[in-house]
């Protein structure tokens, strides 16, 4: 029997004990993910790990999107991983924007659904290799993720969520970025860009003054 905030404490020590860099090896990781967070009473376990953290901290590091919440719960700099919730917005206050292109990411991670929902479309993208911008995608299947259901993303993958039911929440353990950019297209324009976080733009920015 799991006790108080065991499984998410298991799940954290057990993959401190892989071998880094974590980034090279996410499947492993995954395979630990898929060891603790479907046991039975997990959620429980979660809530209880959510309510002892400090609240100011978790929402200083923590952001929203245009279509969810992104709360970090866990990111010890001398850790490789994160742990995090994602709570979606209903689709009515969804904006246009990154998670409904077609995109990838910068980090590796392993998601499982722990309430409603989600409809996700997997791509090939074809980038040029001047600009580096994705000049076109091409859809090749797609899964309806719904509760209690797990998925594992590299930074190499591209996917998009198409829709989500009202109430959805995910809970993620993420890698650090692997590269310094994330790329999107919107399919409707046939447009693509690259995401560049702020932290990664300082040395240009300064450089501009």
């Amino acid at each position: 029997m799991l006790t108080d905030t065991s499984a998410v404490l298991g799940l954290t020590a057990e993959i401190a004990t892989l071998a880094p860099p974590l980034s090279r090896q996410w499947p492993a990781v995954h395979e630990v993910f898929l060891r603790w967070v479907p046991r039975p009473g997990f959620s429980e376990h979660l809530r209880q790990f959510v309510l002892g953290l400090p609240a100011a901290e978790v929402t200083a590091r923590s952001r929203e999107t245009t279509t969810h919440f992104a709360w970090c719960l866990l990111d010890d700099p001398g850790a490789e991983f994160s742990l995090w919730l994602h709570e979606y917005k209903p689709q009515r206050d969804w904006r246009h924007g990154y998670a409904e292109s077609v995109h990838n990411h910068r980090y590796h991670f392993s998601t499982a659904m722990l309430r409603g929902g989600y409809l996700q479309e997997c791509y090939d993208a074809a980038v040029d290799a001047q600009s580096g911008m994705i000049t076109s995608v091409n859809s090749w299947g797609h899964t309806v993720c719904d509760s209690g259901s797990t998925g594992m993303v590299l930074a190499s993958d591209f996917h998009r969520i198409a829709a989500a039911a009202d109430d959805t929440m995910t809970f993620l353990i993420k890698s650090r970025p692997v590269t310094a950019w994330s790329l999107s297209f919107d399919p409707q324009y046939g447009t693509g860009h690259r995401h560049v976080p702020v932290e990664n733009r300082w040395e240009e920015i300064s450089g501009r003054i």
